[in-house]
């Protein structure tokens, strides 16, 4: 045994000790869908329905759609089916984070489209500055909070590594960013574990996911949008001049469809092997004393992540609890969806473990939720697009996370699609083009299992990539967030 390992013995057994007394109580739900105020699910469709525009799937892509759609041209005739509840899945379930950024952040953003990046960069600051007045116009009560988010350093590379995303971003022609030493992040939130921060006072708001999701919905039947709810699509076809999508107790005839089924598998089987599932993990602590948060700081609210490659997401709630996030990111063999990964007691105790390994001052706190989902991921780890059917049918999908903001610009694409029109979105080269699918079985399994295990090595090894994420970056399917 390694001098001092002994010594780490107990205060690693004690480190756990904490985190599985602090899951003592949990609640094995998602914190935002555990809610009084919850609104029922609508009836599901029985028999047969025309439409204009028909919408498959209920989330933030669908919900965005038709009510933009409406926006568009009040008279279209626009229905939504959702297979289960408006906001169940990863609408409702994330952790509200909801980011200008169209890229999957700004790194992703410089790697793959340097030349339309200031066009991306203002088309995603108009876009949540958009949802933000949609927020407002239609009175949808969902704690949006214009806060920022601050991404921290918690090893020496990474100080470097923020530092000159400044200014390569500066570069580019992008402003607002803000380096932050140790002592100004900690003057923020106040954690042992930050070395420093690049701070972004306007790129994100947060907000109440499951809240936004049931408003969207509210707002959409305010405005004559039909949506049945636990009515999944189940087939899509040709009918005359438009198309049938064909559910358990019936069938809707459609000028045109727009698919936002993301995660879920796509009713066009040639966009399958785009995507696969992701499963994400989160905590909320019970809301924090006012002494408990004036030892953390935060008075900014800002959202929080940490810089590695297996990386944290944090913030509070507007009941100041700590939603803490992320880290472990599971693929199931043959990326097979099944509710029993939903839960997974191992992942919630690490993420505890590192809970208060960041803020030890709350180590008297305890979790009151925890969850989990599938996300959906593509090679790219941003949305791409298409039709099919010669333009009748339009989908979006490969969010990656980032989906709360950006499945807003997302149904905008598809609308745009749809029109047969040419826009300034669709003439992006991140519209146009699409990423490479992913491999068959076995080898997607091995090839995401080793590049999770390279990850990890790079943030151990202060953040030298090997081999294969050396290969993948120069294949374009480098991941570095």
């Amino acid at each position: 045994m390694a001098p001092g390992a002994m010594d780490t013995v107990p205060a690693a057994r004690a480190a756990t000790a904490l985190a599985s007394s602090s899951l003592a109580h949990v609640r094995p739900a998602p914190y935002w869908l555990d809610d009084p105020g919850r609104p029922a699910a609508l009836p599901a469709l029985t028999g047969e329905e025309r439409c204009d525009l028909l919408v498959v799937g209920g989330g933030y892509s669908g919900l965005w759609t038709a009510l933009n759609a409406k926006e568009r041209d009040p008279g279209r005739d626009v229905v939504v089916i959702e297979g289960r509840e408006v906001a169940w899945a990863a609408s409702g379930r994330n952790g509200g984070f909801c980011a200008a950024s169209l890229t999957h952040g700004l790194p992703n953003g410089l790697a793959r489209w340097p030349g339309e990046l200031r066009a991306l960069e203002e088309l995603g600051a108009r876009n949540l500055d958009a949802i933000g007045d949609a927020v407002e116009r239609y009175g949808i009560d969902c704690a949006f909070e214009r806060t920022g988010e601050i991404d921290v350093a918690t090893a020496p590379h990474q100080l470097a590594e923020l530092s000159a995303l400044k200014e390569e971003a500066e570069r580019a022609g992008l402003t607002g960013l803000e380096v932050l030493d140790q002592d100004a992040v900690r003057a923020e939130v106040d954690s042992p574990t930050f070395l420093g921060g690049l701070l972004d006072r306007e790129g994100v708001a947060l907000v109440n996911p499951a809240a936004l999701a049931w408003g969207l919905k509210r707002a959409c039947l305010g405005l004559g949008v039909r949506v049945y709810e636990n009515t999944p699509g189940r087939t899509l076809t040709r009918s005359g001049p438009g198309m049938a999508v064909r559910t358990p107790q019936g069938r809707i005839l459609a000028r045109q469809v727009a698919l936002g089924t993301n995660v879920f598998p796509s009713l066009l089987r040639r966009v399958r092997p785009y995507t696969v599932p992701v499963y994400d993990y989160a905590l909320t602590t019970e809301p924090l004393t006012a002494a408990q948060l004036a030892s953390v700081g935060w008075t900014n609210r800002q959202g929080l992540g940490d810089s590695a490659n297996q990386f944290h997401y944090f913030r509070l709630t507007a009941d100041n609890r700590v939603l803490w996030g992320g880290y472990d990111a599971i693929y199931p063999f043959g990326g097979r969806l099944d509710a029993d990964r939903d839960q997974r007691p191992a992942t919630y105790l690490k993420l505890a473990t590192h809970f208060f390994r960041c803020f030890p001052q709350l180590e008297d706190v305890r979790f009151s939720h925890a969850w989990g989902g599938a996300i959906d991921t593509c090679t790219r780890f941003a949305a791409f697009y298409g039709t099919a059917h010669e333009g009748r049918v339009t989908y979006a999908a490969g969010f990656t996370g980032l989906g709360v903001g950006a499945t807003r610009f997302g149904a905008d694409v598809m609308l745009d699609l749809l029109s047969g029109q040419s826009s300034e979105r669709t003439e992006l080269e991140m519209v146009r083009r699409k990423p490479l699918p992913f491999p068959p079985e076995p080898v997607a399994w091995a090839g995401i299992g080793l590049t999770k295990w390279s990850l990890a090595r790079a943030d151990a090894a202060g953040g030298r990539r090997n081999l294969w994420l050396r290969a993948m970056d120069r294949l374009g399917l480098g991941f570095d967030s």
